[in-house]
Order: C-alpha cells, then structure tokens, then sequence
C-alpha cells in the first residue's frame, strides 16, 4: 500500500471517528497518547496539542473517583489495561470542568489492541458523558434518603395495593404500629376490613365504595385498626388513586398515621378546658354549655327547671387560718357531699373559688311546682353541706349561701341565668348566711346600678357624673355660717340619685376611696374660690369622710397636697366622721387624724349618738364638733323620751367646747327647741335645701359688680 493511499485511510478513520458520539482516546505501548478524537478533547477539556504525546499521570488527566477523592495515576484505566493486559469496563471517572458544573463525570470503557505476534501496540479508551445520569441519580439517592429519613422520624406506614397486579405492600411500620411482625397476617386488600373496629366497619366500606364509584384521586379517613394485645389503635388512613383514562382504579398508595398520642392531646385538652383539675367536676365553661341545652330542653318539653349557686361562707377564714391545702381537701369533700346528695340527671360545676353550680332539670310543668322542689333540693344541700367536715386532722364546721333562679327555657342565655343566681346568693349572704334566696328582677337592677358606678368610678371623665351640692348652716341667731357638703350622682340619662342609692355600693366595691377623694378635692376648689367673696370667705365646709379613706396609709399625705394644689384655707375645712371609724384600728385611726389636725384641718363626729358612742372617743380623738343625729331632732318637740338625749348631748358638747349642730330641722317647734337648750348651730329643710354648689355660690355670695 502506497503512503499516498495509508494517509487517506488515515483520513477517513480520523474523520469517522471524530463523528462517533463517545470520546475517543488513543494510547501507545508506552502509555502516550498517540491521538484524540474531537469529542474526546471536550469532555476532557484539552487541546489536542496538550494531549498528543502526554503520558498518562496525574499532571495530566486528574482522575476523580465517585466519592469525590482523587484517583491513584496506578489505577487509570490505560494503566490499568497496559500492566493487566486486560479491559477495563464502565469506570465512572471525573474531571474538572467549568462552571455551572465543577465536575463531568464519564463512563469509561479502555481496551487493549494487540498484534499478530501478540503483542500489545495501543489501548483504546472511551469516554462517555453522564453527568446528567450521575445529577439524575444523586438527586434521587437524595430523596430517597429524604423520605426515608422523614418516615423514620414521623408516625406515618406507607402502604400500597396494586389494583390491577393484585398485590398489596405493607410497610415494617405498618406491621409494628399495630404490634404484629411483617406478614404475620395475610397482606391482602381485605386486611383493613378485618381488622377494623365493627363502628368503623361501614366507614371501610364506604371508602372501597367510593374508590370505585368516584373520580377524586385522594382520600382520607379516621378509623380503629386493632392491635394484636386486643386494644384498637386509632389511624388516619390517606393516600392518592391512580385511575385510567376511564377512571377506573388502577393503584391505591397512602399512609397511616398513629392518631393515640393526638387523641390522648384532645383529650387531656378537653378535660383541662372542660373540668376543674381540684374537684374533677365540670367547669364553668362545660355548665354553660350544658344549661344552654337544658334550657332549650325546657323550651321544647314546657317544662321548669332550676339554676342554683352556691358559696361556701367563711371560706377564706379557713383558707387563711388552716392553710390552702385545708381549704382544697374541703373544697373536695364539698364536692363529692353534693354528688351524693344530687339526682343523676342534675348537673353539677365548680364555677371557680369557693362557688359551685347546679342545675335541675324537669322541676315541673308550673314554676309552683317547681319552687317547690327546688326547695325540698335546697334543704337536702343545707343538711348536707352543715355536717361537720374533718381536714388536716381537724374538724370543722362550715355553711353554704345559695341563689336560687326558677327557669323555663325563655331565660336568653346561659350567662344571664348564671349571673341572676349569683346575685341571689349574694342576698343570701347579706339577710345571714346558711340560706337560700330566690332572684328577683330587684336584684337585677341593683347590680346594674353598681355596674354603673363602678364604670363611673374607674373613669376620670364619667367621675364628673358626681355632683356636688350644699345644705347651708345657720347660727342660733339666723346667720349663715357654714355648709355641708352632699354628693349626687348625675347618671348618663339624667337620673339624679342620692347618696344614700350609692354610696353603700361604694364602700362594699372598696370605690370610695376614689369618689371620697374626688369629693374631697371639689371642695376645696370651692373653698379656694370662696376666698375671694367677702360673703362666703368666712364659711367653713363640712365634707363627709369614709372610714375606708381613713384606713389609707397616706390619707394626710392626700388631704395636705389638695389643700396644697387648690389653695384651699385648711381652717376652713371641716371632715365629718360617723363613729364606725372608732370600731377600726383606733391607734391608726388616732395617729391619722392627729396629722390633718396638724395642718389646720377640723373634725366633726356625725350622727352622735347612733353608733358606737364612747366618752373616751371625745376625749382621745382631736374632734372640734358634733351633730345630733336627725333621728332625735326629728321627735325632740313630740318625744319626751327624746328630750333629755338632745339636753344631754348639748350639755356635753358644751362641757368639752365642741361646736354643736342639729341635722334634721325641719319644723319650728324642733328649732325653738334647740335655740332655747344652747344649741350653736342649725341645719335642715326648715333653714335651706341642698342645692348645686354653684347655685348656693350664686345665692349667698356677692353679686359681680
């Protein structure tokens, strides 16, 4: 063969080779490389003048392993075929590459080529990229593991049932979730059904029912699986269908997941929600539910029923002298005397506290009937609840108040039946203790009020709902020389309500002390403007002064920075006292005043003679007055027996250099009588009504000019 001829075979090889679709690489005996097709100088990414003649090292090819490290020159694959003399098949090998890609992983095949004397004279070495198949693979090895790692960690068994095939799969976690070993039992589609509870029997044939009939490609369904101790495991059953095109169910794949520890949760969230931990009876929140479905009972059926609450009296006295323990394991046995003594039917709560609930059912077809055995029910309670009780080994003895409300299914809510018999209770204790009181719309009313005061109260703006009015004082000679203040309180709708409406709901809240300082503070706005009226500036102000208001550490400290912020004449200033102070701490009582005496500040005791009446008080407490109740001005001129009171007073007052005012005059016989016994000071409807203060300012001070 000529050389012209060798070169075009040569050639035409060369050109056949550069348009195989594989990397081909040419090597001599020597390890060299000889040549390298077009393919092959890509995917390595080298020149052919780089690789023509280069050896086969590490400086010059760079083989990566699968995992990444870096490949011994020894185990190249023409290494490998000219030291065994054997080929090489499907070595996955790396190399550099640019970006995105920092490596290119290839298949490489290396085959050995002998002679006729056999002798090796080249190995071949293929290259094929599959750095898409190795991308493909790794991403897949990644969510497998995912999966894998996902159902290890959560409670979920896959399962499988392959319609068409007939085979059914069941995971390990299916099998241990209900306690058998994989294949203990015969894994076909009917296993569900077996071993379903028999409630939840229909549940699996509806399922199977509507995998068929339906078109929807999930499902999902709650269900018991029994376990193999006896007990049923609750599971959530859910997956996906593959259909045909026909719709028909070709495969059924999904999950199972273990639902005990999620209803044990419910549960124990129920019961929190629902109960009182202490007593184990329901609480506030289950009653209420519960009385809405007795009273649209009693709707429907035309019946009566009752609601009653109860509070144990005295409950903080235990708690605070026997302790909280004492006070639980009475609360405790409370309960379970109330379980014992009620009907089946009758529901019973603890509202909170010291207070529980009942509620009767079917009392009667007339709210006769059904006070009546209402009333047989309080009674039983009463004697049950009065027994002696034994806690932190001692004994003792307790009673119970309780509100009764009559009901009949047209009460609007719950709350409302709720809160009449809490009011109800609440007279039981005011009228003594150890009773029953039925609810009255009264008592509704009366709680509204209070609600409204407190709301007034506990507002700086609605604060100036409270109003204040003044009674003038007259001498015995007819001249004005003094005022007392008395608060009204102007309600949102114009109602103007006396103190008498209001003010024991202020103390009973603990308010007064607000509106007693709010009182107090107007008044001394008053005097201070008073100041500059020739006619007024020599008046003092009477302002009466709760027993709470003396009780606050830092009263003095109150009524000094009044008088400081208003600039109000102190001496002008007199705070009237009822003696129920007297039955407080006396000593704080004493300390208290003696420091607002200090400031200029007088004190005057009101209503003498209705209280606690003591001549050590007159004596010890620095008072500059006293006012003779209305009670005995009222009969002094009909009353002999009232005659020789007032006398009396008078002379004492008199002994001991206090001012002396009669309250109530409003007769001239009980005025006369009063001048001609010494009495210094007058006041009552006879002499002046109490009017706003600003009408009083206007009436007896001088006009502008």
């Amino acid at each position: 063969m000529s050389a012209t001829t060798a070169q075009q075979i040569q050639r035409r090889f060369d050109d056949l080779l550069d348009h195989l679709p594989a990397g081909v690489v040419v090597h001599g005996p020597d390890g060299r490389l000889r040549s390298a097709n077009g393919l092959a100088r890509q995917l390595l990414g080298r020149s052919d003048a780089q690789l023509r003649g280069s050896s086969a090292d590490a400086a010059t090819w760079g083989f990566i392993l699968p995992d990444k490290t870096p490949m011994a020159p020894h185990d190249y694959p023409v290494n490998v075929v000219l030291r065994t003399r054997e080929k090489v098949m499907d070595l996955i090998v790396g190399v550099p590459a640019d970006a995105p890609e920092p490596l290119r992983w290839l298949i490489c095949n290396a085959y050995p080529g002998f002679d006729a004397d056999g002798r090796l004279t080249e190995v071949v070495v293929c290259f094929t990229d599959c750095t898409a198949l190795k991308r493909a693979k790794q991403h897949l090895e990644k969510s497998e593991e995912r999966l894998r790692l996902v159902l290890r960690g959560s409670t979920d068994a896959p399962w499988d049932w392959d319609i068409a095939g007939g085979e059914t799969y069941y995971s390990e976690r299916w099998w241990s979730m209900l306690g058998y070993a994989s294949g203990e039992l015969a894994a076909d589609a009917g296993l569900w059904a077996r071993l379903a509870h028999p409630d939840d029997k229909p549940a699996v044939a509806d399922l199977m029912a509507k995998l068929y009939a339906d078109r929807g490609d999930a499902y999902g369904v709650e269900l018991r699986l029994r376990h193999r101790d006896g007990h049923y495991v609750p599971v959530l059953a859910r997956g996906y269908v593959l259909r045909d095109a026909s719709g028909r169910p070709l495969r059924v794949s999904g999950t199972n997941t273990d639902l005990s520890e999620r209803k044990a949760a419910e549960r124990r969230i129920y019961r929190l929600t629902n109960f009182d931990p202490l007593t184990g009876l329901p609480n506030r929140l289950h009653l209420a539910e519960e009385l809405d479905k007795v009273l649209a009972h009693g709707e429907r059926a035309g019946r009566f029923g009752a609601v009653l609450v109860l509070d144990l009296d005295n409950f903080k006295l235990i708690n605070d002298t026997m302790g909280r323990d004492a006070g639980d394991a009475l609360l405790r046995q409370v309960a379970q005397r109330l379980r014992h003594v009620l009907r089946h039917g009758d529901q019973l709560a603890r509202l909170g506290g010291d207070e529980f609930a009942i509620v009767l059912d079917e009392l009667g077809r007339t709210a006769t009937q059904a006070v009546a055995e209402a009333n047989l029910a309080v009674g039983k309670i009463l004697a049950a609840l009065g027994k002696a009780y034994r806690t932190a080994g001692r004994r003792l003895v307790t009673s119970v108040s309780i509100g009764v409300v009559i009901v009949d299914g047209t009460t609007a809510s719950a709350e409302t039946v709720l809160t009449q018999a809490s009011l109800a209770m609440q007279r039981a204790k005011a009228d003594g203790r150890n009773l029953a009181r039925f609810f009255d719309p009264g008592m509704q009313h009366a709680a509204e009020r209070q609600a409204a005061l407190e709301r007034a109260l506990h507002d700086e703006v609605s604060l100036r709902q409270f109003v204040l009015f003044c009674q003038p004082q007259f001498s015995d000679k007819g001249r004005l020389i003094g005022a007392e203040v008395l608060v009204r309180w102007r309600r949102e709708d114009g109602e103007l309500v006396g103190p008498d409406d209001f003010i024991g709901l202020a103390e009973s809240s603990g308010l007064i002390v607000t509106l007693g300082r709010h009182v107090l503070e107007q008044s001394c706005r008053a005097l201070s403007r008073w100041r500059a009226d020739p006619a007024l500036a020599g008046l003092k102000l009477g302002v009466n002064v709760s027993v709470q208001q003396l009780r606050e550490p830092a009263f003095a400290e109150t009524v000094a920075a009044i008088l400081a912020s208003t600039g109000a004449p102190s001496e002008k200033l007199c705070l009237e006292l009822t003696e129920s102070v007297f039955a407080d701490d006396m000593a704080l009582m004493n300390e208290t005043m003696h420091r607002i005496r200090a400031q200029g500040v007088h004190f005057s005791l009101d209503d003498f003679g209705t209280g606690y009446s003591s001549l050590a008080y007159l004596k010890r407490f620095p008072l500059g007055g006293l006012k003779i109740d209305r009670s005995f001005v009222h009969d002094v001129h009909v009353d002999p027996n009232a005659v020789p009171i007032v006398k009396a007073i008078i002379a004492l007052a008199r002994t001991l250099k206090l001012d002396i005012v009669a309250e109530g005059v409003e007769h001239e016989a009980q005025r006369k009588f009063l001048v001609e016994r010494g009495c210094s000071t007058l006041q009552g409807f006879l002499l002046g009504l109490p009017v706003p203060i600003e009408d009083f300012e206007r009436a007896h001070g001088v006009p502008p000019a």
